[in-house]
């Protein structure tokens, strides 16, 4: 059997609905959607790049709480209300893994759970066969 590892934000909304913000079962790590938030609300209002890379953070710090790290990223996923924002975000995607080159996937939505959030994230990670 496998050994699951949970890993919470303290945010309340893990708790009203159920979810973790990264969970670890064997060698794989992924994450819950992340967003630029500051005590649940969207912060950096209007810049999706900066929105990007606090998204980005926000999920590699989960993951590396569940035992992984940026080396281990093997997906990346991008949700953004605004095919206008693509390079921005893109851009951001790039500073953090160009090394790394995970796949990723941009995937415009008609919107985020608050108005203000431009950008999502979600990660996915590979430790390899660890014992």
């Amino acid at each position: 059997m496998a050994l699951v590892k949970r890993v919470s934000s303290g945010g309340k909304w893990e708790g009203l609905f159920g979810y973790s913000q990264a969970v670890a079962v064997g060698p794989l790590v992924m994450t819950s959607a992340c967003a630029a938030a500051v005590d649940g609300r969207p912060s950096m209002i209007d810049d999706p790049g900066a929105q990007a890379k606090e998204a980005f953070r926000s999920a590699l710090d989960a993951l590396v709480r569940a035992g992984a790290g940026i080396g281990d990223v093997v997906r990346s996923r991008m949700y953004i209300v605004n095919p206008e924002h693509a390079e921005a975000v893109g851009l951001a995607h790039g500073e953090l893994f160009g090394v790394v080159r995970p796949t990723a996937t941009v995937v415009v939505v008609n919107c985020l759970t608050h108005p203000e959030q431009l950008v999502a994230v979600e990660l996915e990670a590979f430790r390899g066969w660890r014992e």
